[in-house]
């Protein structure tokens, strides 16, 4: 009668401290430049080596230039901020010995991206990164979570992490979808559904067909956003799928191998597991998911009207009065109705080779819209930029308009050189679109790969349906 977290938590759980809170060992511990300096810093202080070297893996991502080109190093970033925490990230690695992709490497990018494709994400195993989408790895069947710098610094010296067990929500996603909607899609209309608190306290399990029918990397997308459902943890079962991309991506032996992929064939909730929250959705019925506020939960459908105070519950008059007032949505009706300024195609959520695919088949032979200043698109890692470049489809972008960059988080955050100037729209494939999240006063709009395509292509929100 247990559930797959529960099944992890268990094979994990060191010890119950007299806090009610526990000790969970962690098998893997990904680290980039922004919540290690401070990490790193104290075990120096207290005169402390990581735990067990091996289980940490370390790449530069939230504040690299993607406009390197050849011969760039750390030493090269202008930023000062951003270079001193790159460069300490390298000499943190150096001094310490922890394996590191840097930013002269051709494996370097996104963490949550390079962790899967390089295998080091495997299903079984527990996960911490100091970053909130930590999540993502999940799709693989892992219990993987955000952690702060603190608890970087705990997880190094100790390879454990101290952490209170949460309660089992089961999202089911049943029925097949319409070719324009994809895992985004599906993913910011649960989060329409329940609400950026909906899954506080909870690890989300998603299961269904539709789950099923889909690939592992779509599957890391859902898992990616279920912290933006306000849960801690998001994870998928282990299926044939899984155990083919980890057999494609790992550098397991082929004993060791088979012997692990028995054990994974047990990783999935009992029959007659007993789940705090259960959740089903129909996806015959979603429609393309375009966010019109400042906050995920504020998402539509790609030709609905937005929201005003006059058909808003009275609680939520005050919210939507200051989403519209921030987004500079005044006299518009609908989401067509917006003019975009820029398109940002990338981020931990949509930026694997499947991402860069779907948005290729959407502008092959078109031009981006006059009004489109500036369209980017940023692979998720150095591999997912060569396999996209022998596929062709850097040039399906360029000769659209796009601008094809170096990998690295770009756009997703305000942390680099790829930022909104004020009062500019976005169309992104990212995870948040928070007041200021991708720079000062900039107004962003998540969706699909396959709308941002189109979005590009129309200008405003495109009606994939006419477009051909």
């Amino acid at each position: 009668m247990k559930t797959l977290y529960d099944k992890l938590w268990e094979e994990h759980h060191v010890t119950q401290l007299d806090s009610g809170e526990s000790l969970l060992y962690i098998d893997r511990h990904y680290l980039h430049e922004v919540t290690s300096p401070q990490a790193f810093e104290g075990l120096i202080k207290k005169n402390l080596k990581p735990w067990r070297l091996n289980a940490n893996i370390a790449t530069p991502d939230h504040n690299v230039p993607t406009t390197r080109g050849n011969n760039f190093n750390s030493e090269s970033i202008t930023d000062e901020i951003s270079k001193i925490q790159v460069v300490e990230l390298d000499k943190n690695c150096n001094k310490f010995g922890i394996k590191q992709f840097d930013i002269e490497s051709n494996k370097q990018g996104i963490v949550h991206v390079i962790g899967p494709e390089l295998g080091f994400t495997i299903p079984g195993m527990t996960f911490v990164c100091g970053d909130s989408h930590t999540s993502t790895h999940g799709a693989l069947g892992c219990l993987a979570m955000g952690i702060g710098t603190s608890e970087v610094e705990h997880v190094l010296a100790t390879q454990c992490l101290k952490v209170s067990k949460l309660k089992n929500m089961n999202v089911r996603f049943e029925g097949e979808v319409d070719e324009h909607v994809s895992s985004k899609d599906i993913v910011l209309y649960l989060i329409g559904q329940i609400g950026t608190a909906g899954g506080t306290g909870y690890a989300i399990e998603f299961s269904g067909s539709y789950i099923s029918s889909i690939s592992v990397e779509g599957r890391m997308t859902i898992c990616n956003m279920a912290i933006e459902a306000g849960a801690k943890v998001g994870l998928i079962a282990p299926d044939n799928k899984t155990i083919e991309y980890v057999k494609t991506k790992s550098f397991l032996d082929d004993d060791t191998f088979n012997q692990a992929k028995e054990y994974w064939k047990t990783l999935k909730s009992d029959d007659d597991a007993k789940f705090d929250k259960e959740i089903i959705i129909d996806v015959s019925k979603i429609k393309p998911q375009v966010t019109w506020g400042t906050s995920p939960e504020m998402v539509l459908n790609y030709d609905e009207s937005i929201p005003t105070v006059f058909d808003t519950k009275d609680e939520n008059k005050k919210n939507v009065e200051l989403a519209r007032d921030y987004m500079g949505i005044e006299n518009e009706t609908k989401l067509s109705d917006l003019t975009f300024d820029k398109v940002f195609i990338g981020s931990c959520t949509n930026s694997r080779i499947e991402d860069l695919r779907q948005a290729a088949e959407i502008v092959k032979g078109k031009t981006i819209a006059s009004n489109i200043s500036e369209a980017i698109v940023v692979p998720g890692s150095g591999l997912v930029k060569e396999q996209a470049e022998n596929e062709g489809l850097d040039k399906v972008f360029t000769d659209a308009g796009f601008i094809w960059r170096d990998p690295g988080c770009s756009m997703c955050l305000g942390m680099n050189p790829d930022q909104l100037k004020p009062y500019e729209r976005c169309a992104s494939t990212s995870n948040r679109n928070f007041e200021g999240r991708q720079g000062y006063l900039g107004r962003t709009h998540l969706m699909s790969p396959i709308m941002a395509a189109y979005t590009a292509i129309n200008g405003t929100i495109g009606d994939p349906y006419e477009i051909k």
